[in-house]
């Protein structure tokens, strides 16, 4: 097909505009919100949208449900967004509820307790908690609660990670272990030392990676994983997802790791919203994996 220069300023507006979108997330954009722009480029027309259901008691533990219609034990997926622990917000991901809602599936999209004023471990609660709560719910949106799924882009990449390998969190919401088919991690930073970081600030004073990091965790019988890395990434360095395989295979379980090529830490994300699937394979591979795991 040929690239006219139509195509090509829109293909650029589409990059800035994807790289802003999540920019704005991470902390590192305030002025615009892009992220409203590419929101209205998706139309929920079709799908069933609940938001700001109830999951805990404080403002922050709410999420937002987007389902396909006349579904019946459809993958229910649980997305947790990224910024440092420290920034966010659910409805900057409508692009990736609809996203996957489209491609058949259950979809919650959560909020949660933000650092500095709450620290490891109140967000990985909060995701095992928004876990539990989806669960409850899912049949009634055509889900199935024993075929969960947990993904996370950044700082939600390790919540989602952590949550699923760590025994702990499932247990304390009462979520059978059996129950998550699958762990999906994009760009995550599950082995690194936050005290050289500013996002130290979202760990205890005085708390040690070894204490706290996804790849001490790991499980015996951890669900499978697909841990995504961007080529291009400048914020959260490929090695995390090399451990955290590491540790995966070392405790026997299933995991695979692929580098989505040309993209970056933002537009990893980015390309999970359908007009934007060409800036990478971001969401042809969480699709073939959560398709490859699910329950039939």
């Amino acid at each position: 097909m040929a690239v006219t220069p139509q195509s090509v300023r829109q293909r650029r507006w589409l990059t800035v505009l994807a790289a802003g979108t999540l920019a704005l997330t991470l902390g590192s954009c305030a002025a615009l919100n892009p992220v409203q722009t590419l929101n209205r480029t998706v139309s929920t027309a079709g799908l069933t949208v609940q938001t700001d259901l109830v999951y805990g008691s404080t403002e922050r533990q709410k999420l937002d449900i987007y389902a396909p219609q006349n579904v019946r034990g459809a993958p229910t997926v649980l997305f947790i967004h990224g910024g440092s622990w420290a920034n966010g917000n659910k409805e900057d991901y409508r692009f990736v509820g609809e996203s996957l809602a489209r491609a058949g599936y259950v979809v919650g999209v959560m909020n949660y307790r933000l650092a500095p004023q709450f620290r490891y471990p109140s967000y990985i609660q909060d995701s095992a908690q928004a876990l539990a709560f989806l669960r409850s719910q899912a049949a009634r949106y055509g889900g199935s609660p024993d075929n969960l799924f947990l993904m996370g882009h950044s700082a939600g990449a390790f919540n989602a990670v952590e949550t699923a390998v760590n025994e702990r969190w499932l247990r304390e919401a009462g979520v059978p272990i059996s129950a998550v088919r699958g762990v999906i991690g994009l760009a995550g930073p599950y082995s690194y030392d936050f005290r050289d970081f500013p996002s130290r600030n979202a760990f205890p004073e005085g708390g040690l990676p070894d204490e706290i990091m996804p790849d001490r965790h790991v499980r015996p019988d951890a669900p499978p994983h697909l841990l995504l890395t961007a080529e291009n990434d400048q914020t959260v360095h490929p090695q995390n997802a090399i451990n955290m395989e590491r540790a995966l295979r070392a405790a026997g379980a299933q995991v695979e790791r692929r580098e989505v090529a040309r993209v970056d830490h933002v537009t990893i994300a980015g390309a999970l919203a359908r007009p934007l699937t060409w800036l990478g394979k971001t969401r042809a591979d969480v699709l073939e994996f959560i398709e490859a795991q699910r329950l039939r």
